[in-house]
């Protein structure tokens, strides 16, 4: 079931991001990947506030692996944004490649974090949720308390 929620998430999310990057392309007259800097806020903005709503409400598997996996993971894309980047880059437009990479993660985190808290702000919790920790709270929490980074690479 989770296989097909991914897969009916990401057949509207990959559209999605094709449809609307076009969009906003053919608006603008610049060398700037506006569209694809798009895609990826709101999809950076959406993924937050699903997070939020599964700490919130206890949003199931099933629609976090349509909405959050296959909707924002179809909708957002990472090989663009670095196809894009280092085509900046091979045009000399190298401002403009580190606005975009700059700009882009941390525009991404800060929509993330935002979506989160709105979903806190704009969705009551959860009667049977209330004083759960979130799965990034308990990460926090934990690795605070073992002075241990929350993320670790291999």
């Amino acid at each position: 079931m989770i296989i097909m929620a991914v897969l009916a998430g990401g057949m509207i999310g990959a559209p999605a991001r094709y449809l609307v990057d076009r969009a906003i392309q053919a608006r603008r007259d610049t060398v700037f990947p506006w569209g694809t800097l798009a895609v990826n806020l709101a999809g950076s903005l959406v993924l937050g506030f699903l997070l939020g709503a599964q700490r919130d409400l206890g949003l199931s598997p099933t629609a976090f692996a349509l909405l959050g996996t296959g909707l924002c993971g179809g909708l957002t894309t990472f090989s663009t944004f670095s196809y894009e980047t280092l085509r900046l880059l091979e045009d000399g437009a190298v401002s403009e490649a580190g606005l975009n990479v700059i700009g882009s993660l941390a525009a991404a985190v800060l929509l993330a974090w935002l979506g989160y808290l709105l979903a806190g702000a704009l969705l009551p919790a959860s009667p049977r949720l209330a004083g759960q920790r979130s799965p990034v709270e308990l990460d926090a929490v934990t690795a605070a308390r073992t002075h241990t980074p929350v993320c670790q690479t291999a």
